[in-house]
């Protein structure tokens, strides 16, 4: 995994990503605490709300950000995203009211949204080798899951020396070496092609293309999946430990580090199980893996009662099928665009699965207010299971790559039909193959 940090390209744009995502992690921390100091009791109902936002600005920001992105020169807009994101670190601690807390909030997320997308595109167009890109993509979801681990206790140290508005500070400074990083390597400039396009069509292009393609449409049913079984353990862990086993803060975080370790051991694992099994066939496991654990949770606790050892278990093994189905997702983005409709696919797939976030976060939430800590293990278990119900329907197997297919509409000579003699190639959904062949 790590000889693709030979690659100067890589090994500059990850240590971008690295320094980035401890700086929001830092600033995850320092929010909720300006929270509480602007509102008090309101604290939590301030920290739902900027939650919310973030959402949003994923949800409407990334398809728009990934057509403008479409004709432009990524390493500038990346750089740039990076520079306004330092910025708006850097105005945090001259707030006064909570309306601006949620004016800024929404200001480096809809940056976040613009930028994201448009760095996930571009590793593929540099690691062009996929079993480079597979090893690539468990880097990043093991930096994913190293910051949710050690941002806070870096946090913990940072705060007994600082206040908590010198962490805003840090955050700006990871982003203007962010943007160092990334201005210091030569990023492909790729300019979509084909005709001129609408923004609206440019806009939507990435999500009708993302549901033209079956693979992409079972990754969504999966990307629905993670957020049900992901959100049980995001929004309803705190309840679980602090509230009903009365445990401690530094129970709660060996909790999150469970949830972490399955999520790591499978970063590592996934890319040398990909290299003999295909990514359906890991992939779809790992969702029931995800839904019987936590159905399994329930029943455990109507046969014995809650407690920590049963939680501890069920976290690993979630994390576990969570990492499993995330890392390889940008294979299945690679396969199914070209460098052309590439940023707009990400883009969509950025928005769409933040989009079930969006509905899930809420959801379990409610569930375990509402319902109690059983019926939300099994509702939000039998959710998953649903979308692996959708993704298995969906997604053909086999899944190849070259399709046979033909264009009665084009002429001989022209020039697509005239590269693909025989007409087999790789398949994406584009301007000249608007609709998947029919399953033969």
């Amino acid at each position: 995994m790590w000889q693709i940090l030979a690659i100067k390209q890589f090994r500059h744009l990850f240590a971008a990503q690295i320094v980035a995502l401890i700086g929001t992690g830092l600033s995850t921390v320092a929010l909720g605490l300006l929270a509480f100091d602007l509102s008090g009791g309101n604290a939590a109902l301030v920290l739902s709300g900027i939650f919310t936002v973030k959402m949003i600005c994923y949800v409407a920001i990334a398809p728009i950000a990934g057509a403008i992105a479409e004709n432009l020169p990524r390493q500038s807009i990346l750089v740039s995203l990076d520079l306004v994101r330092a910025a708006v670190a850097l105005c945090f601690p001259f707030v006064t009211e909570v309306w601006q807390v949620f004016g800024l909030v929404a200001v480096l997320q809809a940056a976040s949204a613009s930028f994201t997308p448009v760095f996930q595109a571009t590793i593929p167009d540099i690691l062009t080798d996929e079993a480079d890109y597979t090893r690539a993509l468990s880097l990043s979801r093991l930096a994913y899951d190293l910051e949710t681990m050690f941002s806070p206790l870096l946090a913990a140290v940072l705060l007994t020396l600082v206040g908590f508005d010198v962490l805003f500070s840090v955050t700006s400074a990871g982003f203007l070496v962010s943007a160092v990083l990334v201005g210091s390597v030569v990023i492909p400039y790729v300019v979509a092609g084909g005709p001129p396009r609408s923004i609206y069509e440019r806009t939507t292009r990435g999500i009708r293309t993302y549901f033209a393609t079956p693979r992409l449409r079972a990754l969504l049913a999966l990307c629905f999946a993670v957020s049900s079984v992901g959100a049980m353990v995001l929004v309803n862990t705190v309840i679980l430990i602090q509230g009903d086993l009365g445990l401690s803060q530094s129970d709660l975080a060996v909790t999150m580090a469970a949830f972490g370790a399955g999520s790591m051991v499978a970063a590592l694992w996934v890319p040398r199980a990909l290299e003999a099994v295909s990514d359906r066939s890991i992939m779809l496991p790992a969702a029931a893996l995800m839904g019987t654990a936590l159905i399994a949770l329930a029943v455990w606790i109507a046969l014995f009662d809650l407690n920590w050892a049963a939680i501890l278990v069920t976290w690993f093994a979630v994390g576990l099928g969570y990492s499993t189905i995330l890392t390889p997702s940008g294979r299945l983005l690679r396969r199914s665009s070209n460098t052309q409709n590439r940023t707009s696919l990400f883009a969509a797939q950025f928005a769409l699965s933040h989009l079930c976030w969006l509905i899930t976060y809420p959801l379990a939430g409610a569930l375990l207010t509402w319902a109690g800590v059983q019926l939300a293990l099994v509702v939000l278990g039998a959710l998953a299971f649903a979308g692996l119900i959708i993704a298995h329907r969906q997604w053909p197997d086999p899944d190849p790559l070259v399709i046979a297919h033909s264009h009665p509409e084009l002429s001989k000579d022209h020039p697509h039909m005239k590269e693909h003699d025989g007409h087999h190639h790789p398949f994406v959904i584009d301007d000249l193959h608007p609709s998947w062949p029919a399953h033969r």
